[in-house]
């Protein structure tokens, strides 16, 4: 089987190049679960992509929507079957393990690969709604924010062994509108058919109410009374609040929220109730009011003593040490609790190098602020918990990652040598011009309500 010859068709006309019926018959090979090199037009290289689906264009030509094998599924895309190297197909194996897949002229069962798994955590889904058609009017241009960074070619939030259907691995939304930015979606999330189909959604950025066009949103900016998100504000200092939106109180806010987040967390899936969860927005406060920058979630009863659910920071403000304002927070939300809290697991690689960088330098803060008050005791694994608030197991595992637990005649001690101790000085001295949470400024109690549930039941 030869590679169609298409770098010469495309040299002698810029237009589609118009497939013959052999083409066509090439092509019609290519089924879902197939495997072969495709030409990923943001890098400009061939890569090794999995077929997730395919259609046919009015003009009667091949687009097919493909994923880049060990790559982030956000880089997911459709192509066009010029983009294809039909001679590296290889078929999805008849009988054997899910994913496995051999080439069609030599079928080796040697190819097959294990596929990893993980629990993924449910974040809440909101009912489709029946909406009126009604025309765009797009003629006032908005900024273009298409991901706020560009996206890493592997493991941004990513699991290997998803369980979920092809329909929910297409990116289904093309563009949202929220505020003054335009952000192309990263993953599925399961806004209303009528919504998807089209260009844009438009959606509120105080109530997170979608719509599905301009001139909609201008009419609901109008009678929406919304300057802030719902609940209760317990931080304000700089500029940036958060504000706690109780799941069973604020249900249309939380179930908005969650499908707005799913648009780019790829390792959760959703589902209907969000009573038994707190949501925790940060905002960026000006003239027009609290702007969303992110949010955390948790459990308002966790058994596994997590305090943090789902977390992000939306694409526009990236790279901008929001995502460690929000760990700092959660863990300022236990302090007070006088517990110990940790993320939910399994984390994705980003969130774990996120909370790596947090847990690092809150244990090496804790170690020197003990050493320098207490410079003749020997401080504990069980101390440094007790003063961040970090779960014992997240403070071994960070030592361990930082190799300064040490087996020593018989037990485990923490070792910093001068060199790493010069160097984590350094970084905690330039961390003090970032920005960074003001516990003074958290009036926040927290809320028992297992046992109200139990005073009401007795």
């Amino acid at each position: 089987m030869t590679e169609p010859k298409l770098e010469v068709i495309e040299e002698e006309t810029n237009e589609t190049p118009k497939t013959n019926g052999n083409a066509l018959n090439l092509y019609e090979k290519v089924l879902e679960g197939c495997r072969l090199n495709v030409k990923m037009a943001s890098q400009n290289e061939w890569r090794q992509a999995e077929i997730i689906s395919r259609c046919r264009a009015p003009n009667g030509s091949m687009k097919f929507y493909v994923h880049y094998v060990d790559c982030n599924r956000r880089l997911d895309e459709w192509v066009q079957a010029d983009m294809l190297d039909v001679s590296t197909l290889r078929m999805p194996q008849k009988g054997g393990k899910k994913g496995a897949h051999l080439k069609e002229e030599n079928r080796d069962s040697s190819e097959a690969e294990a596929k990893r798994t993980g629990r993924k955590r449910k974040i809440p889904l909101v009912p489709m709604d029946d909406i009126k058609q009604e025309p765009a009017d797009q003629n006032q241009p908005i900024p273009a924010v298409t991901s706020g960074s560009t996206p890493s070619l592997r493991g941004s939030m990513s699991m290997v062994g998803h369980s979920e259907d092809a329909m929910t691995r297409i990116r289904n939304v093309e563009c949202i509108e929220l505020g003054r930015s335009r952000i192309q979606p990263w993953y599925f999330s399961p806004y209303p058919q009528q919504l998807t189909s089209l260009d844009c959604i438009f959606i509120c950025e105080f109530c997170l109410k979608y719509l599905k066009s301009k001139t909609c949103l201008k009419r609901h900016m109008e009678k929406c009374a919304l300057c802030h998100p719902p609940g209760n504000q317990i931080y304000s200092y700089d500029k940036l609040s958060f504000f706690e939106i109780d799941g069973r109180k604020n249900k249309s806010y939380a179930q908005n929220l969650c499908l707005l987040a799913k648009l780019f967390l790829d390792h959760k899936t959703l589902y209907y109730d969000t009573d038994p969860f707190l949501f925790y927005v940060l905002t960026e406060e000006d003239e027009k009011g609290h702007h969303i920058v992110g949010y955390f979630s948790k459990e308002k009863e966790s058994a596994d003593e997590y305090n943090v659910a789902c977390i992000l920071v939306l694409p526009p403000f990236q790279k901008k040490g929001y995502g460690s304002l929000l760990i700092e927070f959660s863990y300022e939300l236990s302090k007070i609790e006088q517990k110990t809290g940790s993320p939910e697991k399994p984390l994705s690689d980003l969130g774990l190098l996120s909370y790596r960088s947090y847990w690092s330098m809150a244990i090496m803060k804790a170690l020197f602020k003990f050493k320098r008050s207490r410079p003749n005791e020997d401080i504990t694994v069980q101390d440094i918990s007790l003063s961040t608030s970090i779960k014992r197991e997240d403070v071994v595992s960070t030592l361990q990652q930082l190799d300064l637990y040490k087996y020593y005649k018989g037990q485990y001690v923490i070792v910093i040598s001068d060199e790493k101790r010069q160097v984590y000085e350094k970084r905690i001295e330039a961390a003090k011009k970032k920005t960074r949470i003001n516990p003074q400024a958290l009036l926040w109690k927290p809320k028992e309500y297992g046992k109200k549930r139990a005073q009401i039941t007795f």
